[in-house]
């Protein structure tokens, strides 16, 4: 008896479908999300989430015997490009960051009892979670050096600790912990583990949504401050190996950056087409558009340049990881971290400068994007750290030993 292979998913019709659904569906609802906030238009996008089911566009990142469409990161890339357009594209297809990544490392790592309490749901579109690793006492580019603390006691771990910029937290139903439970191992990386916590734990508390340029946020968009005091929860509720936490941590990234970059390319895309509309169509004089000036055309040529080989550049990390998995990529990787964001940061100071004072206004996406993105320079490792990463690599023939 011989078995049929699933057919491979047509990308190109994926991404057609994609298209659609940012266009009919999510474009209308960014007005009211800028003006209104998520919430406003949270029942409009529950319809918007049906919709991208119907169309095949549910989970696209996970295996087909979960409900996803088994893509591999370089056909995911595309993907996360075309919804990335839109704030509220990834979302509306259940393949939205944080979740992205804690439905990764529960499918890799967790028990059968942590699969059907914390990712059936996740899966289902049901509960959001979030990642809770970074601390305010250390810095963010020492991923081992943490304050928070997971001691057992009989059959449960009593976690102590303060996290921050624990992204969408708000509304969250669970968070995976980061925390220090062997502190005397003498292998720093093996000190600290993965713990899931449900939001609603005694001991686990939600200080506050943290301003980020002035913008503090809701639900989805929101980055929050967290405190853990004596917060108990069964030892059943650790992810994976105990002491594997920082490994877990750097497989969940690998793909996580990709899935970033990809965002950035697509929010880019959207940026650069408002930035030659508005050059083609902005009047300085009688019959002298904006788009008649050379520093304008320059910014436009720089800009698509600068995208098109940003998106070769993650294409190319995205298939180097599918073939042979994130540690035999870091070159790439680091590279794309630092250059897409510079790339974003570039793109959408143009189009901003091109709309002028429109462009400084909640109208557009712009300044939304502007604040909410100047992020991706900090997170998921610093440029400078992943710059240093890259010359070190480099250097290292020449017997220069450059380290962090």
């Amino acid at each position: 008896m011989t078995t049929t292979a699933p057919a491979r998913p047509d990308v190109a019709e994926l991404l057609r479908r994609a298209g659609d659904l940012v266009r009919r569906e999510l474009e209308p609802l960014e007005p009211t999300l800028l003006q209104r906030g998520f919430r406003a238009v949270l029942p409009q996008l529950q319809a918007a989430r049906r919709r991208a089911r119907e169309l095949g566009l549910w989970t696209p990142h996970l295996p087909p015997e979960h409900g996803g469409l088994g893509l591999s990161l370089a056909e995911f890339a595309p993907l996360s490009e075309a919804l990335g357009r839109s704030p509220l594209g990834l979302y509306a297809c259940n393949c939205q960051a944080p979740d992205v990544g804690n439905m990764e490392i529960l499918l890799a790592h967790g028990t059968d009892e942590q699969r059907e309490r914390f990712l059936a749901p996740l899966l289902r579109g049901e509960v959001r979670s979030c990642f809770a690793m970074t601390e305010p006492e250390h810095a963010g580019s020492n991923p081992v050096w943490m304050s928070t603390t997971a001691v057992e006691e009989g059959d449960d771990f009593v976690l102590n600790g303060h996290k921050w910029f624990a992204s969408s937290a708000d509304g969250a139903a669970f968070a995976v912990v980061m925390a220090i439970t062997d502190p005397e191992h003498e292998n720093p990386y093996r000190r600290a583990s993965q713990i899931l916590v449900p939001t609603d734990a005694p001991g686990f508390r939600r200080v506050r949504n943290i301003p980020v340029m002035g913008d503090v946020g809701e639900d989805y968009f929101s980055h929050a401050e967290i405190l853990l005091e004596d917060c108990r929860v069964p030892k059943a509720n650790l992810l994976g190996a105990r002491g594997e936490g920082f490994a877990i941590a750097q497989e969940r990234l690998g793909p996580g950056r990709i899935h970033h970059c990809m965002r950035w390319i697509g929010i880019c895309e959207r940026a650069f087409e408002m930035t030659c509309e508005r050059a083609a169509s902005r009047q300085l004089a009688p019959g002298k558009p904006l788009a008649s000036r050379q520093v304008i055309q320059h910014w436009i040529a720089e800009s698509r340049a600068r995208i098109h080989a940003s998106r070769l550049m993650v294409l190319d990390a995205a298939r180097r990881i599918d073939r042979r998995g994130s540690r035999a990529a870091r070159l790439e990787i680091s590279m794309i971290k630092f250059f897409v964001a510079d790339t974003l940061t570039q793109v959408l100071d143009r189009a901003i400068q091109v709309h002028g004072a429109l462009g400084l206004t909640d109208d557009t996406l712009l300044s939304f994007w502007s604040r909410h993105e100047r992020a991706a320079h900090v997170y998921d490792g610093a440029d400078e750290v992943h710059k240093t990463v890259v010359a070190r690599m480099a250097l290292k023939p020449y017997g220069v030993d450059v380290r962090l």
